[in-house]
């Protein structure tokens, strides 16, 4: 039947996963308008990914494949359906799908022993873990171990401040935390306070989902003059990150000058351009907001190592920086002159990122938005082909001045394209550089093998090689990169293979395991004090209640001290 052209059955590796129909078509009325009110294209710019959260569904719309997933299994139409939703995508028109899925297959055992999971990490890819062993697994009981006080890891301290939407996930979060099979301990440094070979003896499964607590380094000289910071700190620093909290940024430059040309990026450089009255309503730290608003920086260059269409930053982070109050940016028409054929093959997202660069850069504005610009007290670049070769110093040698840039060609093209050195030089002067290249992951034990040169924990699936009962996933796992979606479904493949192991009997399971019974005489010797989640959610309420004092959505505690203290004994 044509229902039958419509459904693609996702199958997860073997055999665990086949979709039922369980709304039937023609589809509800009702859900179609609250679809189409959501998904307007031409308003939300965001190519590639769309969200909605209904009834504990995510819907989730993609170029060039259509998936949907119910909650937080992953389906995919067929191709009639995909032509279909491309067709609609096209002309700017989004409909609800045609079918809903249910009746999932679940891996449960049949044994009567609770398998007892141990997760390394509470940010998304720890979280996600969790959700997906607790639904697909009955008897499972999953603890979390977080090193710092509070869970949720980059959401918390990685998401911008005026993005509140994207953190509407540690809802989500929560209700995991609250189910009577899941424990959070906080507090806990894994591979300190306690090792992974202890909790391996403790728990059937270890999932290592730590995230990447280090950056990549420029390795050029000056990179460690004052005035020089990577963007992971700088992020941390405003977003309350406790071990980031004292770095007190030298803002009396009137040029900042940010390597890199992601979307980490480009928050930063928002963050430095945003008006106050904008940040004034958001989570950031009470001492980011109060340098802020002495801040000198008036000029942002954004600066790429290759070319417009290389850039890793979307459509939607670009748009938000072209509509920023006082601040106009400034795209040099040469960069985009010459792109018209290459222009016509890119994928579509890539294609109308690239066109919206293009248009901002050679096209005059509008009446209101050229007022705007015009009146900006501020401004922002982004300047391609350039790579940095040195931080040059003060007279005293101690401060940022400038930085020396490589003049670079590209070699092939599209995302393979390498940046070659021409043998020319820039300097721009700046006393205010930020290093927006990338985060990387460090080996948390002696135990677990550890990929330096990728830096990732090696795995297959999820399944740590070498390593039996051993796992990982997130960033440790495939690299940081991707956004939350992407660390939901590699969360959800390593939540899988945990299942599957558990009913091929390649874990020590039915076997018992006393978990954090173990766990906790052993933290205990060592005078580690564990934090539950109702322990953070006492943190919470403070936050939330000191941040409606000053007119914000909370005011982040960043010193774990102070933290702990509040908990009380």
């Amino acid at each position: 039947t044509w229902k039958q052209w419509a459904i693609s059955p996702l199958v997860v590796r073997g055999s665990s996963f086949c979709p039922t129909v369980s709304a039937p078509l023609p589809w509800s009325l009702v859900l179609l308008c609250l679809l189409v009110a959501t998904f307007d294209i031409n308003q939300d710019g965001t190519e590639g990914v769309y969200i909605y959260h209904f009834f504990n569904e995510i819907l989730l719309f993609s170029r060039p494949g259509v998936h949907f997933c119910s909650w937080i299994e992953p389906t995919s139409y067929g191709p009639l359906w995909f032509l279909f939703f491309c067709f609609l995508c096209d002309f700017s028109v989004v409909f609800p799908p045609p079918v809903l899925f249910s009746g999932n297959k679940r891996l449960l055992s049949t044994a009567k022993t609770e398998p007892r999971i141990c997760i390394v990490g509470s940010g998304p890819a720890g979280f996600y873990t969790a959700q997906h062993l607790l639904k697909h697994h009955k008897l499972a009981q999953v603890d979390i171990y977080e090193k710092l006080p509070v869970p949720f890891g980059l959401v918390r301290f990685g998401v911008a401040p005026d993005h509140p939407e994207v953190k509407n996930v540690i809802n989500t979060f929560t209700q995991t935390a609250h189910s009577d099979r899941c424990s959070f301990y906080g507090n806990v440094t894994v591979g300190k306070d306690v090792t992974v070979e202890e909790l391996q003896k403790a728990y059937h499964a270890v999932v290592l989902s730590y995230g990447a607590d280090d950056n990549r380094t420029l390795g050029i000289p000056g990179e460690d003059l004052d005035g020089v910071y990577t963007a992971r700190a700088f992020v941390g620093w405003y977003n309350g990150l406790p071990e980031n909290r004292d770095l007190k940024p030298d803002l009396s430059s009137e040029t900042a000058v940010v390597l890199g040309h992601g979307n980490v990026a480009l928050d930063v450089a928002r963050i430095l351009l945003s008006p106050l009255e904008i940040l004034q309503k958001t989570d950031i730290t009470e001492d980011a907001l109060t340098a802020l608003a002495r801040s000198k920086v008036k000029r942002v260059c954004l600066i790429g190592r290759r070319g417009p269409l290389q850039v890793a930053f979307t459509i939607k982070e670009l748009r938000e920086m072209i509509n920023l109050p006082s601040a106009r940016p400034f795209l040099d028409p040469a960069d985009f002159k010459d792109l018209g054929e290459a222009v016509k093959d890119l994928p579509r997202p890539r294609k109308r990122l690239t066109e919206l660069m293009a248009k901002t850069a050679l096209e005059e504005p509008g009446e209101v938005v050229s007022g705007r610009w015009l009146s900006a007290s501020k401004e922002w670049s982004l300047k391609f082909l350039c790579s940095p070769l040195e931080v040059l110093p003060t007279a005293d040698g101690k401060q940022a001045r400038a930085i020396r840039l490589a003049a670079t060609r590209l070699e092939g093209s599209g995302d393979a394209a390498k940046a070659v050195p021409t043998g020319d030089t820039e300097d721009v002067m700046s006393g205010l550089i930020l290093s927006s290249i990338g985060y990387r992951s460090l080996p948390i034990d002696p135990a677990v093998p550890f990929d330096p040169k990728r830096g990732v924990i090696p795995n297959q699936s999820g399944r740590v090689l070498g390593a039996p009962g051993l796992y990982c996933s997130g960033w440790v796992k495939r690299g940081p990169t991707g956004v939350i979606m992407t660390t939901m479904n590699d969360s959800f493949d390593t939540a899988q293979s945990v299942l599957e192991d558990l009913q091929s009997g390649a874990l020590d399971f039915p076997d018992a395991k006393e978990g954090f019974g173990s766990v906790r005489s052993i933290l205990q010797s060592r005078r580690i004090r564990p934090v539950s989640f109702s322990d953070w959610e006492k943190i919470d309420a403070a936050e939330v209640a000191r941040g409606k004092l000053a007119g914000k959505p909370r005011e982040k505690i960043v010193d774990p001290k102070e933290m702990l203290e509040l908990i009380g004994p």
